[in-house]
């Protein structure tokens, strides 16, 4: 996952008029922007403290937990009160985080150990390392095989994890650098092909890339969500999101978000997809059907709130950030440096409907 920051940003803050007081979004014909009225708005803001970058966040779906990957280590929110209930630390270049189907195991992926950590969901303790390939980054737990799949930035190939032995069962190859999976529930792995600008199929039984699927016009593609219902992927790129066809890989819709996406997620009750921008803002996107997309929303955040999770239960969604000092002089080694973190600035943002 692209951490962070990107060099540009293009928020363009416009406001409309709203035709009716009773209404609760306005679209502009032909644009695909919305305003930033809608159902959905930032309820809570919680401040963790802590230094450093961050990466992904997952929800535990029985704990109901927060795990929030920062640099050496993990932390555990409560999501009723925000408070930090866990610090699984230890570790060296934190990622993703997976959770298996019997509510016993997590897995973490350390890029920086080229591990996948092991840990009690119970206790929050490390229980084993598992050697990966070069960086591992996007994780995701496939259920009809219970595994565990580790996708290597680096290395461009993806560890598979019996979860029931924590022992690696096979590594498959991928044509370029993976970003993030997900699972179908049926057997399919489906993961983001950054530099190629595909979605790869992978069967979870044979350990085979099915097919590679191009995404055009979307380009550089890092988060991805999954409509299990309908089949359909959302793919999100800078200023759009590529909607393909989970079967047959065809792009069927390319709906406008923010610049700077790094995540994605769907959730099946309110059939929406949404798209979390370094910008500075939240793309709600609503599917009409499986063939067609409505841009619903464009909720302001704070910049640099790239990563996400929804808790499909409740259907909340938290998204994180910190505030930003002045960026570095460029340097050979570092052409394009991010701007600083300012101490203590850490905040997770709560965006409730």
């Amino acid at each position: 996952m692209r951490k962070i920051l990107k060099p540009r940003w293009n928020f363009k803050p416009w406001c409309f008029c709203l035709l009716a007081a009773s209404a609760v979004m306005v679209m502009i014909v032909g644009t695909g922007v919305a305003v930033a009225q809608g159902p959905y708005r930032v309820t809570a803001q919680w401040k963790t403290g802590g230094d450093g970058g961050w990466d992904y966040l997952a929800v535990d779906p029985m704990s109901k937990l927060l795990y929030v990957t920062s640099g050496s280590h993990v932390l555990v929110l409560d999501t009723t009160s925000g408070k930090v209930t866990a610090d699984i630390a230890g570790l060296k270049g934190t990622h993703g985080v997976a959770f298996d189907t019997s509510g016993k195991f997590g897995y973490i992926s350390d890029g920086g150990a080229n591990e996948i950590v092991v840990f009690d969901r119970k206790t929050n303790s490390i229980l084993q390392r598992v050697p990966a390939g070069t960086n591992p980054d996007g994780i995701v737990f496939e259920p009809v095989t219970q595994t565990v799949w580790a996708f290597n930035g680096r290395s461009k190939n993806a560890t598979v994890i019996d979860d029931s032995t924590h022992q690696v069962v096979a590594t498959v190859p991928l044509p370029g650098k993976p970003e993030f999976p997900v699972a179908d529930g049926k057997g399919s792995i489906y993961d983001n092909i950054e530099d190629l600008s595909q979605i790869v199929h992978i069967d979870s039984k044979t350990h085979k890339v099915l097919a590679s699927w191009p995404i055009a016009p979307c380009e550089g593609p890092s988060g991805l969500a999954i409509d299990r219902k309908h089949r359909r992927l959302f793919a999100v790129c800078d200023g759009k999101m590529a909607v393909v066809d989970a079967d047959t890989g065809k792009v069927v819709a390319t709906p406008a978000i923010g610049d700077g996406p790094d995540a994605a997620r769907f959730d099946p009750r309110h059939q929406s997809a949404f798209s979390s921008n370094g910008e500075g803002t939240l793309t709600v996107v609503h599917e009409d059907s499986p063939n067609a997309y409505t841009v619903l929303q464009t909720l302001p955040t704070k910049r640099g709130a790239r990563t996400m999770e929804i808790d499909e239960a409740s259907g909340k969604i938290y998204v994180v950030t910190a505030d930003f000092g002045a960026r570095p002089a460029a340097t050979a080694d570092r052409p394009h440096p991010r701007p600083s973190i300012l101490p203590g600035s850490f905040v997770v943002m709560v965006i409730s409907r």
